[in-house]
């Protein structure tokens, strides 16, 4: 057996249970993080489910507290926009109601003034001498942020980086 290979952990009910609090008490974790790493620990399915509803009773695990975190996490320090945080919290299977809550918590000047900050960061460092040119790139890499489109223009005419 390879070295790079995985050992696969088998875990009883109880062990697996005080690891997964452990898990969860160190950082906010989504339903589906929970489940990914119980199955890893090689618990069965109705195990996996179980321990996820004592997990959520005795309040280590909770969505809305996730993503919460996530959110104001990705916003505040990644500077990430609405789209790229979306994007992250359906692939931990999210609801998008609750998404949706999240996102509208993020204050609308403080996220204007963040597309304007991440702007004024990059638009320096980009070597294009072609105006059309260079607007593209401000605009491609502020998308590649998660930023909206029609949100990044208005910044950028706003603030003569346009």
């Amino acid at each position: 057996m390879e070295e790079t290979e995985k050992k696969k952990i088998k875990l009883d009910k109880k062990t697996a249970l005080a690891k997964a609090e452990h898990y969860c008490a160190y950082q906010e974790r989504s339903q589906q993080e929970i489940r990914d790493k119980l199955y890893e620990w090689g618990l069965w399915t109705d195990d996996v489910e179980e321990l996820i509803s004592e997990l959520i009773q005795t309040n280590f695990l909770n969505e809305e507290r996730f993503t919460q975190a996530y959110v104001s996490g990705k916003f505040n320090i990644k500077h990430w926009g609405k789209i790229k945080i979306k994007q992250g919290l359906k692939l931990k299977r999210i609801p998008d109601k609750m998404i949706q809550r999240a996102l509208n918590g993020i204050n609308y000047d403080e996220y204007l003034k963040a597309i304007l900050s991440a702007a004024q960061k990059k638009a320096p460092l980009i070597k294009e001498k072609d105006p059309f040119k260079r607007q593209y790139k401000l605009v491609s890499y502020l998308m590649g942020k998660g930023f909206e489109k029609d949100l990044i223009i208005l910044v950028l005419k706003a603030n003569e980086l346009a």
